[in-house]
Order: structure tokens, then C-alpha cells, then sequence
């Protein structure tokens, strides 16, 4: 069987899925492109969430990619200036809250972005300077808990403003060159 596989921006607002069976009012990634039957999302990224998502038709890549321990990089809009000392305390990992139990996260790779990434801009408004200072940082990890690397940010006193996944294993945002949706011929080597 031939699969296809995509990589996309996620819009900020959308969630990570083509059906919702609640009550219709998200919006879903079926809206963004015409993709074939049987797309599925590669992981998640949450509604509030914008980013590099891959698509693929072939459930046992997706379960491949999502259970291999493939390095995840976002880059994330911070309330305040992010300390060394925080930058330090998310390398070594953090305690956070995970499923009603607490969870020690891995170490990770962090550091400070001294230059404003140019995202494309956020369908929601982000507060402005009249609210504070904000930093931006890159976190990378290797797991994926739920809300993970926003409930990192906030466990070292620094609540996350804006989050953009920019990498998963080597596939980056840089291949979009400039589009929404890209399909790739093959995911499985690049990953």
C-alpha cells in the first residue's frame, strides 16, 4: 500500500485531530487541506499550541515516531526574563504534575533565544511590553507527557506565552519553505 505523508504549520486555535465529536465549535486540521482518508496527526499539539505537526497515512510509523524517543525542539514566548538559573533547572529536569501523580521530567536541552523567532503572526493576540517583559527559549525533549514542556516552564517560575513546535527528529519548519501543508515522499528517513 502506498502511504503519503505532510508536514504542517498548526495554526494556533486548531486541534491535532479530523474528527471532534463534542459539541462542533473547534476547529480541525481537515480544514486547513484536502487530505486523503485515513491522515492521522503524529502526536499532538494543543489547541493553544502552533507548529510543526507531521501527517502520515501509515499507522505504524506514527506509532513508531511517537514511541522512539525522537528529539522534540520548541521554541517558547515566556512571561519575564528567563534566569540561567531556570534555563539550568529545565537541563537537569523539573517536577511536574502528570495524570494526578508528580513525574520528574528527563533532562533536556534549554537555552535562551536572544533573538524574536518570526513565527507567522497568532490569530490571538498576545499581551503587549505594557504587561512586562518577555524572553523567548528553545527546549528540546526526547518524551511527550501531556503539556509537558508548558507545565515545565511554569515549575521554574516562568508561565509560557506562545509555544512553536519548530523540530521533530530532523524534519524543521525550514522544509515548509514558506507553505502551510507540504507532502513529502518519504517520512520514515527523514525522522
Amino acid at each position: 500500500m502506498h502511504h503519503r505523508h505532510f508536514i504542517l504549520f498548526k495554526p494556533y486555535g486548531y486541534l491535532s485531530q479530523f474528527k471532534y465529536d463534542l459539541k462542533r465549535t473547534k476547529k480541525l486540521l481537515g480544514e486547513l487541506y484536502d487530505f486523503p482518508l485515513g491522515t492521522m496527526a503524529i502526536g499532538r499539539l494543543d489547541e493553544d499550541s502552533e507548529g510543526l505537526l507531521l501527517l502520515t497515512t501509515d499507522g505504524k510509523l506514527s506509532d513508531y515516531i511517537c514511541s522512539s524517543g525522537i528529539e522534540k525542539e520548541y521554541y517558547l514566548q515566556v512571561d519575564g526574563l528567563i534566569s540561567e538559573q531556570a534555563i539550568n533547572q529545565l537541563q537537569e529536569g523539573v517536577e511536574i504534575g502528570f495524570e494526578g501523580i508528580r513525574y520528574q521530567t528527563l533532562p533536556c536541552q534549554a537555552k535562551l533565544i536572544s533573538q524574536v523567532p518570526n513565527f507567522p503572526p497568532r490569530a490571538k493576540k498576545i499581551r503587549d511590553e505594557r504587561h512586562g517583559p518577555t524572553s523567548w527559549v528553545s527546549v528540546t525533549v526526547n518524551e511527550g507527557k501531556f503539556r509537558q514542556v508548558r507545565k515545565m516552564l511554569s515549575a521554574v517560575g516562568f508561565p509560557v506565552l506562545r509555544l512553536v513546535r519548530v523540530r521533530i527528529g530532523s524534519v524543521g519548519l525550514e522544509m515548509l519553505e514558506d507553505q502551510n501543508v507540504k507532502e513529502i515522499p518519504e517520512l520514515n528517513q527523514l525522522v
